[in-house]
Order: C-alpha cells, then sequence, then structure tokens
C-alpha cells in the first residue's frame, strides 16, 4: 500500500504535532517474561493512544482534498474519537463522534475535551458505526471510516519509528480491533524490507479479525462483549483483512483475565498504565513466553486510556465486566 517514501513523509507530517513515542526495554519486565521485550509506548501521544497519528494524516488529506468540508462525522470506543476531534478542531472543522450507549465515562470526557460533540447511540460500536454514517449524509459530514488509507498511512507510522530503531526485532505482538494498527505495522515492516514477524491478538469474546482470517472471508459475531473495548468490534474490515490475512504470521485469542493480568504486570514492571488492547500484545507474550524465550520481542502498548474505577478493580486481582 506505502513504500518507504510515504512512510517517511508520513512521519515528517505527524511529528510537526508530536514527537516520535519511547521505545523503551524494561529489564524487569525482561526479567519477568524471559526475553529481551521493546516496548513501544504509544500510551506517550497527546491522546494517550496511537489514533491520533492517523488522525493527523487523514485531517491533513481532507483538507486539501475537500477544502469545502464542514466538518467530520465518526463512530469510536474513545481513543480513534479522540485523536479525530484534536485534529478536526485544529483545522477549524466540526466534529459529531457517535459512542455506544455505555461507554467509558473518561474517555467520553475526554472527547468532549477535544471539542467532540458526543452523541451516545446503540448497544454496540457497529451499531453506533451505522448510525454516525446514516446522520452524517444527513447533515453533509464527512464520514471517518475506522479503516481508510489515509488513516493508515498516519498510524503505520509508530510501527516505522519501532522498526528503524529496533530492525532486529524477531517478534512484534499487536492487537488487532478494525484493524489499522497491525495493517500499519505490516505495511512499515514491509516497506523497510524487514523479516519480523508480526502476531496479531484478539479478544477471545471479540474474535471477528481471527475467525475471519482463519477462513479468508469476513466472519461476523453476535457479540464483543470485553472489557478491552478497543478491541470489541463485531464486523470485520474487508480492506484490513486483505493487509493482515496475509500479513501476520497468526492471530491469537487472550482472555479478559489474561489482559487484566498483562495490565497488572506493566504497572508492576513499568508503571505504566495499558487499557485493555494495550496490554493485549503483552497478554499474547505472556502466553507465548516459553517459545519467545530469549528473543527480541516488541510490544504494542497502543494506549493507556483504562477509566479509574476498572484500575482499581484490576489492581485488586480482578477482571472487569463489560
Amino acid at each position: 500500500m506505502f513504500n518507504q517514501s510515504d512512510l517517511e513523509k508520513a512521519a515528517t507530517l505527524v511529528h510537526r504535532h508530536m514527537p516520535p513515542t519511547p521505545a523503551y526495554t524494561w529489564p524487569l519486565l525482561g526479567e519477568t517474561l524471559g526475553c529481551t521485550v521493546v516496548v513501544k509506548h504509544e500510551n506517550h501521544t497527546p491522546t494517550g493512544a496511537f489514533k491520533v497519528r492517523g488522525a493527523f494524516t487523514f485531517i491533513d488529506w481532507l483538507t486539501r482534498t475537500h477544502p469545502d468540508c464542514p466538518g467530520i462525522v465518526t463512530a469510536t470506543r474513545g481513543n480513534h474519537g479522540q485523536g479525530q476531534a484534536l485534529a478536526a478542531t485544529a483545522a477549524g472543522l466540526r466534529a459529531l463522534v457517535y459512542v455506544p450507549k455505555g461507554n467509558s465515562v473518561e474517555k467520553n470526557a475526554a472527547m468532549r475535551a477535544f471539542g467532540a460533540e458526543l452523541v451516545e447511540f446503540g448497544d454496540d460500536f457497529d451499531t453506533a458505526r451505522q448510525e454516525a454514517m446514516r446522520v452524517g449524509e444527513q447533515q453533509g459530514l464527512f464520514a471517518v471510516p475506522p479503516f481508510h488509507p489515509e488513516l493508515v498511512r498516519g498510524v503505520a507510522t509508530y510501527g516505522y519509528e519501532l522498526l528503524t530503531a529496533h530492525p532486529d526485532l524477531d517478534t512484534i505482538y499487536v492487537p488487532i480491533g478494525c484493524g489499522s494498527g497491525i495493517c500499519g505495522t505490516i505495511i512499515a515492516r514491509d516497506a523497510l524490507g524487514l523479516g519480523t514477524k508480526i502476531v496479531g491478538v484478539v479478544s477471545e469474546n471479540a474474535q471477528t479479525a481471527k475467525l475471519s482470517a482463519d477462513v479468508g472471508a469476513l466472519i461476523e459475531t453476535e457479540t464483543a462483549a470485553t472489557f478491552a473495548d478497543g478491541m470489541a468490534v463485531r464486523v470485520p474490515v474487508q480492506a484490513a483483512l486483505d493487509i493482515y490475512a496475509k500479513g501476520a504470521e497468526r492471530i491469537i485469542t487472550v482472555s479478559d483475565d489474561e489482559i487484566a493480568e498483562a495490565i497488572r504486570t506493566y504497572y508492576h514492571t513499568t508503571h505504566n498504565l495499558a487499557e485493555g488492547a494495550g496490554a493485549a500484545p503483552l497478554a499474547g507474550l505472556m502466553q507465548e513466553r516459553a517459545a519467545m524465550r530469549g528473543k527480541k520481542v516488541g510490544v504494542i502498548l497502543c494506549g493507556g486510556n483504562i477509566d479509574t474505577a476498572w484500575m482499581a478493580q484490576i489492581l485488586q486481582g480482578k477482571t472487569p465486566k463489560p
């Protein structure tokens, strides 16, 4: 989809708004896992998650190609909406953002603070997305999908940063929601001509990406009931599936209990907060630690926006219920 020059240009654009995020090797985490673990800290972006990278490139593209556009409409569980609201309002655009009912209270508050007009609708992300697209068309707003080439181009800059600094990584664990993160990582790897293996991680309660990749066709699930809301997707995106079904080494599932344990592990070994999707890659590595022993492995801490009440439960040894 993109070559090295495309990613360099995207990185230049993204870095006008934010510095590259750290990629730290934490000794205590490495001791715990029995391998060298490089953590890509996407929890250190201006919105606390990787999605803002794609917002910067998407809104830049939108204002150049649709100069009369009055604003955007999108659906989210939180991190995508924060990034779009930040970038859109900075460009003088309206940002109408839909979330499902019962969405993270703290992510909702953050989106409003970044300038989003927030609407709660439906019982899950996919229902909210359908309504957002309908209303956006009525109001003449540009619909921002969860997966778009200009979003992926920006998101791919985290993989480009990581693999430029650490081209000797054996494996990278990446969570999968709608797919921009893992696809961006695959694109960065391929653009740099590296042999790094990329492992996708999904919740066992939201397996649409894995099920679809296993059979090579879109498999919609009835529910996506996981507290790792960034992965709580029922309907896969075909364009994303086309990339990760071929480009990922494998896709594995982790339980909510394993994700909660990974959040605790991050806190105890690095004192970083990780939300559910942000900790899923580490949960995947913890599950496969025997196979990774002695290797140099990357994990994407894609976001740290976890609600206080959930974090308190997790530190008490519990697993939140979605």
